[in-house]
């Protein structure tokens, strides 16, 4: 069984505490499907270089930008990262009526990575991959090494606006983002976008989707393969929208987190946080007891800042973020080695791996199980939400004083030292929970 499921969300500067725009991303997948960090530097390119994709060859720009991805151990491309220009995204598997193709396209994670190399704004982005997407296409198609493709949707984000992008083969639609919402795997732009790729309307009413009318080009309605009104996609997103609308100028990142954390099934999206440990339903994801199923593989809530009084603050966490300790990450340093390490293989030594194991700890342990995790997580967690802060003032006096040298230096130590922290309690953990498991 493979994980159908995704939340992302984003809150503009009139919807939260702060006036900065906040984006937030679970990005379910396999419950064994490893996933670490992965930093890349910027880097100049040669007239005629090519980028190599997984099944697709394109050719490269002059530059790509320094960024951050959260990537499946064997992708070329992210669930969801972020770049140097603090352009944000995050992405979501959608099902259309399109029927599975037989020649190569892009992978949805990859044009989310060629998004974060390309661009210096969200409406960059916007503009690089809905070229993209035109040009070489996304979508379910069949291919030899077992890759499950599917079309996409994304939420972009930079400090002073955000789009949601929704596809369809080579179609597009973009919907500019007033306030704050939250998408699934669901299609979710109606008739309500600002973009329509060229050749959608068209291959709609040729395909019988979409009956000529003086009505605008409903995209979701003509896509879609299923009800838009039910399921685990349809269900999350009233969910996460609901929580975001009751919250709206009140939201900052904790309310993200705790929306990443919550495991309410959506009958009643306006219900106070559900924090019980389930596998089958909710925003926050688990697999089965027996490890089966999938879950919330890694989590993003990015703290973007347009106003130069703090560097942006990326926190990053690993597995379900219910169990979860997020880590604050600035681009502006170096990431920890430590956080990049994972692959197919279990691993005593990958961040990743520590947090499966801690997953299946408490699945299979007693009823408190769960709080006793959350009770070591909460104090190092608040005590973050401090420093973090702190640092991201402290660290922009450096640059704007000429001492980038030193705000890099510093922001490095800082992140190593908590990654090691964070490591530690897993550990202690692990010894902890080993005599709450139920056997038999």
């Amino acid at each position: 069984m493979q994980t159908q499921s995704c939340d992302t969300m984003v809150a503009l500067g009139n919807a939260t505490i702060s006036g900065q725009t906040i984006f937030a991303k679970n990005s379910d997948r396999p419950a064994d499907e490893c996933q670490p960090l992965v930093l890349r530097e910027r880097q100049a390119h040669a007239v005629g270089a090519q980028s190599v994709c997984q099944f697709v060859t394109i050719p490269q720009v002059a530059t790509t930008y320094r960024h951050i991805g959260s990537r499946p151990y064997w992708c070329w491309g992210y669930e969801h990262g972020f770049n140097e220009h603090q352009v944000a995204i995050g992405n979501e598997a959608l099902h259309s009526k399109l029927p599975e193709a037989h020649e190569a396209k892009l992978v949805g994670m990859e044009i989310l990575r060629l998004g974060l190399e390309r661009s210096r704004s969200a409406a960059e982005a916007v503009e690089v991959m809905t070229g993209l997407i035109s040009s070489y296409g996304q979508g379910k198609f069949a291919n030899a090494a077992g890759v499950r493709t599917y079309d996409n949707g994304y939420i972009v984000a930079d400090p002073k606006e955000a789009y949601v992008i929704e596809t369809a083969g080579h179609d597009w639609v973009v919907k500019r983002v007033a306030r704050a919402l939250g998408i699934s795997n669901v299609y979710s732009v109606e008739t309500d976008w600002q973009q329509l790729s060229p050749t959608a309307e068209a291959n709609a009413k040729a395909q019988g989707w979409w009956q000529p009318s003086d009505e605008r080009f409903h995209f979701a309605d003509a896509f879609t393969a299923a009800s838009r009104a039910e399921g685990s996609g349809a269900m999350r997103r009233a969910r996460s929208c609901a929580v975001l609308s009751l919250r709206s100028g009140e939201i900052d990142a904790r309310t993200m987190m705790a929306i990443l954390s919550d495991h309410s099934d959506g009958v009643a999206p306006q219900e106070d946080w559900q924090t019980t440990v389930r596998s089958s339903s909710g925003i926050c994801r688990h697999p089965e007891a027996d490890g089966s199923g999938g879950c919330s593989a890694a989590s993003l809530v990015a703290e973007l800042c347009d106003d130069g009084s703090r560097l942006p603050i990326y926190w990053c966490s690993l597995y379900s973020p219910c169990l979860s300790l997020f880590l604050p990450i600035f681009i502006e340093g170096d990431l920890p080695h430590l956080l990049t390490l994972g692959d197919a293989t279990p691993s005593d030594t990958s961040p990743w791996w520590l947090f499966h194991k801690l997953n299946q700890l408490v699945l299979n342990g007693g009823p408190t199980a769960a709080e006793l995790v959350r009770s070591r997580w909460q104090p190092m967690q608040d005590a973050l939400f401090t420093s973090a802060h702190d640092l991201a003032r402290q660290a922009q006096a450096f640059i704007e004083d000429g001492r980038s040298v030193e705000a890099t230096a510093v922001l490095t130590d800082y992140m190593a030292e908590n990654a090691d922290r964070m490591v530690a309690t897993i550990r202690e953990l692990h010894v902890a929970l080993a005599g709450e498991v139920v056997t038999g």
